[in-house]
């Protein structure tokens, strides 16, 4: 029986998508051995500094694509979230499985929403993208930076004073914590991150036998979605940690993708969207768009 390599960063979530990987596999190949290998990556050693300080080229993926290059691995699964938009030289994305709920929500400590929170209540989050549309929605509101696997993150909320904490919503309820959402975040009040609700599977170029085995996991429908999404962030050059929100829907074969920027302290939140069927030139339009409104200027500031 062939064994095949499956790469995870450790947390329970990142494992929880590659089981989930491992099992579809299986069930498709059942002659084949498909073995998890877990990994940390730096972004699970530095818990405690904000990502958007350390930087963020590949902070969760670096160490499980080196281990593609190296021939340790055969394929790795990631939050497709978490993956720059320009991949390393001889590595894609051979499979994006099909989209969990891409919102994020918000999980109350005392079950009062978001817009019913007393004046200067706590959100913990260190997202940027998440703080800059809560300013904009609410600039009474104060943030405590949270950083950690959605364990450690629940524990610090019941720990703390905060009043919630915002999270994806594909975690959330891949987890089982579906009881815990006191609200889905509506998209005028906070846009998804790029790629936010999808598993992406990476792997060589060259291994054009996995390409086989995954293309039975790839979403037609999600890959387009997502990829105007990444065409989007691409061209403005943003990161993961900037305060850049996308999310692309495809509605009767016709992508259709909204595109939000924001200032660190939320005064300043522009919007744009477009439709049409090619993925990059979706993304372009309304990056392009952004930047007739004033992305540059934004963008620029933080960096």
């Amino acid at each position: 029986m062939k064994n095949i390599r499956i790469g995870t960063r450790d947390s329970q979530l990142a494992m929880w998508q590659a089981e989930w990987v491992q099992s579809q596999l299986t069930e498709l190949y059942p002659h084949l051995n498909f073995e998890l290998v877990s990994m940390k990556t730096k972004g699970d050693k530095i818990l405690d500094v904000p990502l958007s300080k350390i930087g963020d080229k590949g902070l969760f993926t670096k160490e499980l694509e080196q281990g593609l290059l190296n021939d340790e691995l055969d394929m790795a699964v990631h939050s497709l979230k978490d993956m720059p938009t320009l991949l390393p030289p001889g590595l894609i994305i051979s499979a994006f499985c099909e989209r969990e709920e891409p919102r994020d929500v918000f999980l109350s400590r005392t079950g009062v929403p978001m817009e019913d929170l007393p004046e200067g209540a706590i959100i913990g989050t260190s997202s940027l993208r998440r703080k800059s549309q809560l300013k904009h929605y609410r600039p009474d509101l104060n943030f405590m930076d949270l950083r950690g696997n959605l364990q450690t993150r629940w524990r610090k909320l019941q720990e703390s004073d905060m009043a919630g904490i915002v999270l994806a919503a594909a975690g959330v309820k891949r987890l089982g914590w579906e009881e815990r959402i006191t609200q889905i975040l509506p998209e005028d009040m906070m846009l998804s991150a790029v790629g936010q609700g999808s598993i992406a599977v990476e792997i060589d170029e060259k291994r054009s036998d996995i390409a086989e085995l995954l293309s039975g996991l790839n979403h037609i429908a999600t890959e387009k979605a997502v990829k105007s999404e990444r065409a989007l962030m691409r061209k403005l050059e943003g990161g993961c940690q900037v305060p850049i929100g996308a999310l692309g829907q495809v509605v009767e074969g016709e992508i259709i993708l909204r595109g939000m920027v924001a200032s660190l302290d939320g005064t300043r939140l522009i919007k744009a969207e477009a439709k049409g069927t090619d993925p990059e030139s979706v993304g372009i339009e309304v990056a392009n768009r952004l930047i007739e409104l004033g992305a540059n200027s934004i963008l620029a500031e933080i960096r």
